[in-house]
């Protein structure tokens, strides 16, 4: 007779290998996969874009996607993740609001996004465009200043271009250092679209860039600002002095306004 410990080895072993052969996706309830975590459940949202598809698990919201329809896009998200997209005719309540909340221009703490699977500058990257007030838009070079990572621009436009929760996470408010719009995952008519919707005024930004203008300065309290901070490309009630760098700013008496925090950008 068989040492029953053995036994009990062999037959573990056996069942395994079964269990892996088994494609579960094909077999097991939807509900009974998104629960496992080897499904992701999804629901389609309006948006300024019109309808994305908003992805998430018990780890938060993990994805927002556009595709030409609903195979097309559970077929884009198995490739790209492993994983199986489950629809639900809408989301637990409090996911749903803090989702339309936060694209309504809300700053909803308690929406949280599923980042696995990226690394820990990949996160940094995305956490800081979270910061990024609505109306408001931010040079990479900041975001590269305020992770630690001054000389990482480039990696940072990489990172935010596969940034897998766009709209939610707003990469959109991320531009180029010279003022101009720069690329966007849905497309650059999405990310002018996106940012004239929450009044940031992309005709006024780009117009600045063309007038190589990176800063505003404000006589009346000695700083100097991002054009966007608090709306300031957008007010005629006073004049702001253009300024062309850190360097043009400090020479003529200016501190950095601690709130859009320009000197991010200084060398």
């Amino acid at each position: 007779m068989k040492d029953p410990e053995q036994w009990v080895f062999s037959e573990a072993r056996r069942l395994v290998r079964e269990v892996r052969d088994v494609r579960a996706p094909s077999l097991l309830l939807p509900s009974v996969l998104a629960r496992v975590g080897l499904a992701d459940s999804y629901w389609q949202l309006d948006s300024p874009l019109g309808p994305v598809y908003v992805t998430y698990n018990d780890a938060g919201v993990s994805g927002v996607h556009r595709a030409r329809d609903r195979a097309d896009f559970e077929r884009d998200f198995r490739a790209r993740t492993g994983r199986r997209a489950v629809r639900v005719e809408a989301p637990p309540v409090t996911l749903g609001r803090a989702v339309e909340e936060r694209l309504q221009g809300g700053t909803y703490a308690g929406l949280e996004y599923d980042l696995r699977g990226l690394s820990e500058f990949e996160r940094a990257v995305l956490l800081k465009a979270l910061e990024i007030p609505r109306g408001e838009v931010r040079p990479y070079g900041w975001i590269a200043r305020e992770i630690g990572r001054p000389k990482a621009v480039r990696a940072v436009g990489s990172a935010l271009g596969h940034n897998p929760i766009p709209l939610l996470i707003p990469c959109h408010r991320v531009v180029r250092s010279d003022g101009t719009l720069g690329d966007y995952a849905f497309g650059a008519e999405a990310k002018r679209a996106i940012l004239e919707s929450e009044g940031a005024a992309p005709d006024v930004l780009e117009s600045l860039a063309r007038a190589g203008v990176r800063y505003l300065g404000d006589p009346r309290d000695g700083m100097y600002c991002l054009p966007t901070c608090a709306g300031l490309h957008l007010r005629q009630e006073q004049r702001f002095v253009p300024l062309r760098s850190d360097a043009a700013a400090v020479a003529a008496g200016y501190r950095p306004c601690h709130v859009c925090r320009p000197a991010a950008l200084a060398s």
